[in-house]
């Protein structure tokens, strides 16, 4: 990491990762395929550092709203160090083949824990969410995180400043969202969302649940 951040990712070669490392070329690539691969070793740090920093959050707040807006908060600080650095690499993230990518088959795993930490916004709130939105809702509120990313790597406000007001009324937008998901006539919209992005984004595909799948039909509500 301070490799890329000295020199920019695209002239920091593995034989320079390796020297600088103590280790042979040969012993590097053995564990690590290319830099590209040591980027998702960033991606599995930055998301551990997150998951611990957001603990206490989860444990106190009961409100979706304060839920997420504190999750993307903290993903925001946790960030911060890492922000030119994420300008750097940006554009070969953004290349759908490389490894970088976020949708990427290598960015798999980091991408699964992101997810699991909106079903446990979720689930850990005190929102009603019909059943069927269960397995819908974390995914595009991953999403809509991979959204705020991107802006923030473009932001150049002091202190990225409009980025941190960006995480709050998204997070506002998406609890009034679910909570408007109760009634039966809007939930259709948010599958059709969901299947959206699962038939045209890159590798989601792969991460989300097969929008073909029959969903199972619940009791009317009182809400209908």
């Amino acid at each position: 990491m301070r490799l890329f951040q000295e020199r920019g990712y695209d002239r920091t070669t593995m034989r320079a990762i390796a020297k600088e490392a103590g280790v042979s070329v040969g012993n590097a690539y053995y564990y690590f395929a290319g830099k590209e691969h040591l980027i998702q070793g960033f991606y599995d740090r930055l998301a551990a550092e997150h998951r611990a920093a957001i603990t206490e959050l989860l444990e106190r707040e009961t409100g979706l709203e304060a839920r997420l807006a504190g999750v993307l908060r903290i993903w925001l600080d946790v960030a911060t160090p890492y922000h030119e650095f994420a300008v750097q690499f940006f554009k070969n993230a953004a290349d759908p083949d490389s490894p970088l990518s976020p949708f990427s088959p290598e960015s798999e795993h980091a991408r699964e824990e992101a997810v699991n930490v909106h079903r446990e916004v979720l689930a850990g709130s005190k929102a009603k969410v019909p059943e069927e939105l269960r397995q819908v809702l974390p995914e595009l509120m991953w999403l809509s995180q991979m959204g705020l990313v991107l802006y923030w790597i473009f932001d150049r406000t002091e202190g990225r400043e409009r980025s941190y007001r960006l995480a709050e009324r998204g997070a506002r937008l998406t609890a009034r969202g679910v909570a408007l998901a109760r009634f039966r006539v809007l939930r259709p919209l948010v599958h059709e969302v969901h299947e959206l992005f699962t038939d045209f984004l890159p590798g989601m595909t792969k991460a989300l649940p097969d929008p073909a799948r029959k969903q199972p039909q619940g009791p009317a509500d009182p809400d209908e």
